[in-house]
């Protein structure tokens, strides 16, 4: 109920309630009582968005520059931004309106913005998530979810373009930022998979790969929402914020940048 009631909040009106039969018509495979089918959902080639969203700026006369760090910001008397880069070529540039949307060491950047109340910037928290993906064909053409947990959406199993069957994420609350896939890992997964597709057998998952959530709460508090933090929020013009953005934030990009026009505007 809270997920159909959060879906018609969301404007999204197409959500379908499904009783066991109506699952195994479309389903045979999956083993649940009862589910929500969402017709509009869908997947993107994530990589060729990040692509089309460069050109995009490029397009516009923006350039994407990298391996050039932020480090620090002074927010001056005028209300501009310098801001001082390391890497190579260390500079300082100035600016008129900036957007923070460093991902996980969002928190971390906005602590070395000099003129921002460290009362506006949440806590910073790795939560990672490791996938392991399916040897041969899934019996399956939809996204599966079961239920969700405290610290995110279970152990899903999607699908890429190319129909590869991937399943995770997992959730280990970690101190420090690392990527390696634990092979010790696949009997809890197995566990989990299994719980909605009984018929797994031993040996079809392999270690895929791991992402780290921006958590800006930690394992002992509530669940916290994405925060977009602007002027109306912190008080400084023209500065944005993004906090605690985890994966849904790749595709709902677009409407997070809605969201920021509106706050800068």
């Amino acid at each position: 109920d809270k997920i159909e009631a959060q879906a018609k909040a969301n404007h999204v009106h197409d959500l379908q309630r499904l009783n066991r039969a109506e699952v195994l018509a479309i389903e045979p495979g999956l083993h649940c009582e009862a589910a929500l089918l969402s017709p509009s959902t869908g997947i993107i080639d994530s990589h060729g968005l990040m692509l089309a969203l460069q050109g995009d700026l490029e397009n516009k006369g923006g350039q994407c520059v990298f391996n050039t760090p932020l480090e620090s910001v002074v927010i001056e008397t005028d209300g501009s931004f310098t801001c001082s880069f390391g890497g190579n070529d260390g500079m300082q540039l100035r600016c008129n309106m900036l957007i923070n949307a460093a991902g996980l060491h969002a928190p971390s950047l906005a602590r070395q913005f000099n003129g921002l109340a460290a009362q506006y910037i949440p806590g910073e928290y790795y939560c990672k998530g490791s996938y392991f993906t399916l040897s041969g064909k899934a019996p399956f053409s939809h996204l599966i979810y079961p239920m969700p947990n405290e610290s995110g959406l279970g152990v899903h199993l999607t699908l890429d373009l190319g129909g590869q069957a991937k399943f995770g994420p997992d959730t280990e609350w970690i101190d420090t930022e690392e990527y390696e896939v634990n092979p010790n890992h696949a009997e809890q997964f197995y566990a989990a998979v299994r719980s909605y597709w009984p018929e797994l057998a031993s040996g079809r998952l392999e270690p895929g790969y791991a992402g780290i959530r921006p958590k800006i709460v930690s394992k002992d508090e509530a669940a916290a929402d994405f925060m977009i933090s602007g002027p109306a929020h912190h008080g400084v013009p023209n500065l944005v914020n993004l906090f605690g953005i985890e994966s849904p934030g790749l595709t709902s990009c677009l409407a997070i940048a809605d969201e920021v026009w509106l706050a800068l505007n």
